[in-house]
């Protein structure tokens, strides 16, 4: 799923040279993508050894997340595939859980088996004609969330059919922003953001007493921002569809796909979703598109703490019930 990098809007005050604290921050890549990880803290030592252990802790996660690695326990999960259940650690043995019970929630918009459909639509460039009905048809076959056994007793996963499989792209950047902000806030780092490429994640406040603020980028024009808003103690992830996709017979294809037709979505530009934490908001995110605006707006109206902005294809913007735009 793209991201967008949401700009950081830091309006410090003209006095902050008198604060102690002061935000540093390091851009590097993980997990296959871009993160800014800003802290606020004395010195640039201190600062280096904060984002250290984030990086660790980000570095932890993706080791064991990963399809990529083979000795990964999602890997190991996959390759058992309609053989024999796979016993796992208690911490992905509870993300496995969450995720089925954000897909129960969206009515399987939001799939971790999706990744069964892995190399049918291709958004590098390299496709030249669309998908036969025939093959999406095949894998999507092997794709819902009902065919996942858990055994919490046992803690154990198993994919029921064979060449099924679980990923966690939708899902596991937002979960390891969320991991390395509670990591860093054990450590006693007074406020910072962890970006995951565009999943943003802040906990306290600039120096000075403000809230850090995020720009909301506007999909019409990308260069420019159509709503700035604060942040407190939460997440923001914005998804867009105007980065990743193929055009056919004249016909716009996003990379977001539904999990449940093996087809792309449609009628929605850019989904951002505010959230107490990254890694519901990353899912919610991706589900709207393929929720649609009516149910995607319903959906969330009834979820306490989350709010969402959707612009669809022709521009209007829509939004939750308890949401304000400040508009640029």
């Amino acid at each position: 799923m793209t991201r967008f990098v949401l700009a950081i809007l830091m309006f410090l005050l003209p006095g902050l040279q008198s604060f102690a604290e002061q935000p540093y921050k390091r851009t590097l890549k993980l997990m296959g993508s871009r993160f800014d990880i800003t802290v606020v803290a004395n010195n640039q030592n201190e600062a280096d050894q904060y984002i250290d252990m984030a990086v660790a802790e980000i570095s932890r996660i993706e080791k064991l997340i990963s399809s990529w690695d083979a000795n990964s326990e999602t890997s190991k999960i996959n390759a058992n595939a309609g053989v024999q259940p796979v016993q796992v650690s208690a911490e992905l043995f509870s993300l496995v859980e969450r995720a089925i019970g954000i897909s129960k929630l969206t009515d399987g918009a939001f799939d971790i088996s999706y990744a069964s459909m892995d190399r049918i639509w291709k958004f590098d460039g390299s496709m030249t004609e669309m998908p036969s009905e025939e093959n999406i048809k095949a894998r999507v076959a092997k794709v819902g969330f009902n065919h996942i056994v858990l055994d919490k007793n046992a803690s154990t996963v198993f994919l029921k059919k064979e060449r099924m499989k679980i990923g966690f792209g939708a899902i596991g950047k937002g979960y390891a922003a969320d991991k390395a902000k509670a990591l860093l806030i054990e450590e006693g780092v007074s406020a910072g953001i962890i970006n995951a490429s565009g999943d943003m994640n802040t906990w306290g406040k600039q120096p000075g007493g403000d809230d850090w603020k995020v720009a909301i980028t506007n999909p019409m024009d990308k260069d420019k921002a159509f709503a700035l808003l604060p942040i407190k103690e939460g997440a923001v992830v914005t998804s867009g569809d105007y980065e990743k996709y193929v055009s056919f017979n004249g016909k716009r294809y996003t990379h977001i796909i539904d999990p449940r037709t093996g087809y792309p979505a449609s009628g929605i530009i850019s989904a951002t979703v505010f959230a107490p934490r990254a890694e519901i908001a990353d899912a919610l995110a991706t589900s709207i598109f393929v929720m649609g605006i009516e149910v995607g707006l319903d959906r969330i109206n009834q979820l306490p703490q989350i709010e969402c902005i959707i612009i669809d294809d022709k521009g209007t913007i829509h939004k939750s019930n308890n949401i304000e735009i400040k508009k640029q």
